[in-house]
């Protein structure tokens, strides 16, 4: 069976379509972990309990978090729930890879959520980069200025091992890495 695969379907049920697999996530984003199971059996169906808990434990970005017999993204909605995520106060630099086709509007207008909750950041430069290829190949690195976003009063969150979470990122927050 194909990790990837399955785990790439759960981010898409748990953050985007819970609905459409028959699933009713509370506020705070959780369904049933026996339910999420039985939505990916739809469509892989050798995929067990341990299988998805097994993607919990070992993804590299921290994607889902597991409680109380429920499952959760950790990040990445498109749709309204109640992260309750701790904030970062440590951060001073972050990271934001992106094609260098959104470049001068990202310069003029900041780094907004588009169709998502939140604006996502990493504190690593090498994960920028590879989440900026996926949506092109030719990608220039952006550096945050965490304590700028504070001053400015945005709150940053620690959604995942190393991605951070912010309404937005104004656009004199942002430089370019040389």
């Amino acid at each position: 069976m194909n990790r990837a695969k399955v785990s790439k379907l759960m981010a898409y049920i748990l953050r985007h379509s819970p609905e459409e697999f028959g699933l009713e996530p509370d506020s705070r984003g959780f369904v049933p972990l026996e339910e999420l199971v039985k939505a990916l059996k739809s469509v892989y169906p050798d995929v067990t309990e341990e299988f998805v808990r097994e993607i919990v434990a070992n993804d590299p970005k921290g994607r889902y978090e597991i409680r109380d017999g429920k499952i959760r993204a950790r990040y990445g909605h498109s749709f309204s729930v109640s992260l309750n995520h701790e904030e970062d106060i440590e951060s001073r630099i972050l990271y934001h890879g992106t094609p260098r086709r959104n470049l001068s509007s990202i310069l003029r207008e900041g780094l907004k959520p588009m169709k998502r909750q939140f604006v996502h950041l990493t504190t690593s430069r090498s994960e920028a980069i590879e989440t900026g290829r996926r949506h092109g190949r030719d990608v220039v690195l952006l550096v945050i200025d965490a304590d700028c976003l504070r001053r400015k009063g945005f709150k940053i969150y620690r959604a995942g091992k190393n991605v951070r979470i912010v309404k937005e990122v104004p656009p004199d927050c942002i430089t370019l890495a040389v």
